[in-house]
C-alpha cells in the first residue's frame, strides 16, 4: 500500500509549495505537511539601503500583490519621518488600493479559486482553469472579467506609475495628483466595476449557493476551524482596507484585542518549524499551542472571511446587504467555514468597487497639494494595510541618515500559514480513507489552502535572515536515517 502521497507542485496559487501526506497501515491519513521550499530574503538585503527606496524595493517581493506592499511601505515611511500626507494624497492612495483589491479579488475568484466551484472540484484537471470557467459561464462573461481587470489596472498604471510595481508613494504623500479627465474615467470605471461585482455575486449564487452538493461541502466539518480572526477596522468597526485599528475577535466572535498598527509587536509572535521556510505567527497573549484550533490556541486567521468576522459591518450599502446575507446563510458570526472565504472575497469585491467610486466622486481628490515634505530625523516607522490575502505589516528601523538598519515584514499570507497547514491536514483526513486516492480528491485537499489565496513568494522570509538548508533522509516507514546541514 502507498504510504506517502506527494502533491508537487501545488496549483493555482502564487509561489511554490508542496503537500506531503503520510498514511498509516489502514490507508488513512496519519499526518500531512504543507511545505514551502522557496526563500525570499527581502528583510535582510534591504539593510543598508535608503529608506525612501523601500516603496520601490518591497513591491518586487511579488508580481501579484505589489500594490499592497507599496501602500504599506509608503505608510511606514510616513510614520518613519513623522509626516502626515495631505487629504488628497491619502484618498488617491486609497483609490489605487481599492482598484488593486478589486482586480486581485477578481483574479482569484475567476482564475484560481473559482474553477473548483464553477467547473467542479472533481472535474478533469484540464478543465479546472479559466478556460473551463469561460466555457461554463460563457464567452461574454469571460470578456467582462478581462475588460474590468484591464480598466482597474489602468487606474493603478496612471496613478501609480506602473501596474506591476507602482512607484508613486513618497514620504508624506505621492508623486502625482488626479486630473479632471482621469477622474471622469475613474468614475465610469467605478460604476462599471460595481455592476461587475454584482454580476460576480449573482454568478456565485446561481452556480454555488443553488447547488446543494456545493453548499454541503462549504458548511461541512472537513473545511472548518474555530480560530481567532484579525483585520483592520475604521472608527465604527467597519471593514477598511487602507487605514484604521487592528481588531482581533475570539472563536465566539467577542473582541479579544484592538490596537494601533504601531503596537503590533505587543500582540504577535512568530513560531518557526524546521520543515518550512514560512513562519507561523500567533497571538502572544494566548501562546503557541501547535497546529490546533480553539480558544486556547493562539492561531488566528486573516483575509476576506476574517475581515468580515472581525468587523461589525461594511462601510458601503450594497456590500453591507451582501455581508448580512452571507452570515444569515452561514448561521451567524463568526463563520468558521474555510471555503466561505470565496464568498467573502466577492463581498469585498463589491465593497472595493463601491469605495473606488466614492473616492473618484470626491471633489477633494482633485486638490493639487499631494505631498507634505518631511523634516523629522528618522528612526523607526510602521505601516499596515489590508492586502487581498490579509493584514500586511511593514516595519523599518534606520540610522539618523535614513539608512535601513532593520526590517520586519509580516506578510499577509504568513498570518494564515498555521491555519493553512491545519486546513490541509483536516481535509486530507476527511477525504482519504483506506488508501483510496483520486485526482479529484487530491484537488479537494488543495482546495483547503486555495481558499486562503496564498502568495508564497511574499510569505517566505527566513527568521535568521539566511538560508540554513537542512535535508532529512527517511526510510519507507518515515524513520529518520540521516540529516544533512549546510
Amino acid at each position: 500500500m502507498v504510504k506517502k502521497i506527494t502533491i508537487d507542485p501545488i496549483t493555482r496559487l502564487e509561489g511554490h509549495g508542496k503537500i506531503e501526506i503520510f498514511l498509516n497501515e489502514k490507508g488513512n491519513v496519519d499526518k500531512a505537511f504543507f511545505q514551502v521550499p522557496e526563500l525570499r530574503g527581502f528583510e535582510k538585503f534591504s539593510e543598508g539601503r535608503m529608506a525612501e527606496e523601500m516603496p520601490r524595493i518591497t513591491p518586487k517581493i511579488c508580481g501579484v500583490c505589489p500594490t499592497a506592499h507599496h501602500m504599506a511601505s509608503g505608510k511606514a515611511l510616513d510614520d518613519l519621518y513623522k509626516v502626515d500626507p495631505p487629504p488628497a494624497a491619502k484618498k488617491i492612495r486609497e483609490l489605487i488600493n481599492s482598484s488593486f483589491m478589486a482586480e486581485d479579488h477578481t483574479l482569484h475568484f475567476f482564475f484560481l479559486g473559482g474553477p473548483d466551484f464553477i467547473v467542479g472540484p472533481q472535474a478533469p484537471a484540464k478543465e479546472r482553469n479559466i478556460l473551463g470557467v469561460i466555457q461554463k459561464v460563457g464567452l461574454d462573461a469571460g470578456k467582462k472579467v478581462i475588460n474590468i481587470r484591464k480598466r482597474l489596472r489602468d487606474i493603478i498604471t496612471k496613478q501609480g506609475g506602473k501596474v506591476i510595481h507602482p512607484v508613486c508613494n513618497l514620504p508624506g504623500g505621492i508623486s502625482k495628483g488626479v486630473t479632471k479627465e482621469d477622474r471622469e474615467e475613474y468614475i465610469q470605471t467605478g460604476k462599471d466595476a460595481v455592476e461587475f461585482a454584482k454580476f460576480s455575486l449573482k454568478a456565485f449564487e446561481d452556480i454555488v449557493l443553488k447547488n446543494n452538493e456545493y453548499v454541503d461541502v462549504i458548511v461541512g466539518d472537513i473545511y472548518k476551524h474555530k480560530t481567532y480572526y484579525m483585520g483592520l477596522v475604521d472608527k465604527d468597526n467597519k471593514v477598511n482596507f487602507y487605514d484604521g485599528d487592528i481588531r482581533v475577535v475570539d472563536p465566539e466572535g467577542k473582541e479579544f484585542a484592538k490596537f494601533k498598527p504601531s503596537e503590533y509587536l505587543n500582540h504577535i509572535e512568530e513560531h518557526v518549524e524546521q520543515w518550512s521556510y514560512v513562519k507561523f505567527p500567533y497571538l502572544k497573549d494566548v501562546g503557541w499551542k501547535g497546529f490546533v484550533d480553539g480558544r486556547d490556541s493562539g492561531v488566528y486567521r486573516v483575509a476576506p472571511l476574517a475581515r468580515l468576522n472581525v468587523a461589525d459591518g461594511m462601510a458601503t450599502p450594497l456590500a453591507q446587504a451582501e455581508y448580512e446575507k452571507l452570515f444569515d446563510t452561514l448561521g451567524g458570526k463568526p463563520a468558521h467555514n474555510t471555503l466561505a472565504y470565496h464568498w467573502a472575497r466577492l463581498v469585498e469585491l463589491l465593497y472595493a468597487t463601491e469605495r473606488l467610486l466614492e473616492l473618484a466622486q470626491d471633489e477633494e481628490i482633485l486638490e493639487p497639494n499631494v505631498r507634505n515634505i518631511p523634516t523629522a530625523v528618522p528612526e523607526e516607522g510602521i505601516g499596515v494595510v489590508e492586502a487581498p490575502r490579509g493584514t500586511l505589516y511593514h516595519h523599518y528601523k534606520t540610522d539618523e541618515n535614513g539608512i535601513i538598519t532593520g526590517v520586519n515584514l509580516i506578510v499577509a499570507t504568513v498570518n494564515n500559514s498555521a491555519a493553512m497547514c491545519m486546513s490541509i491536514e483536516k481535509a486530507a483526513r476527511g477525504l482519504i480513507k483506506g488508501g483510496k486516492v483520486s485526482d479529484g480528491l487530491l484537488n479537494m485537499v488543495e482546495m483547503a489552502f486555495r481558499a486562503y489565496d496564498p502568495c508564497l513568494a511574499c510569505a517566505t522570509h527566513s527568521l535568521p535572515g539566511n538560508m540554513p538548508l537542512e535535508i532529512k533522509i527517511c526510510n519507507l516507514d518515515g524513520k529518520l536515517i540521516k540529516t544533512l546541514r549546510r
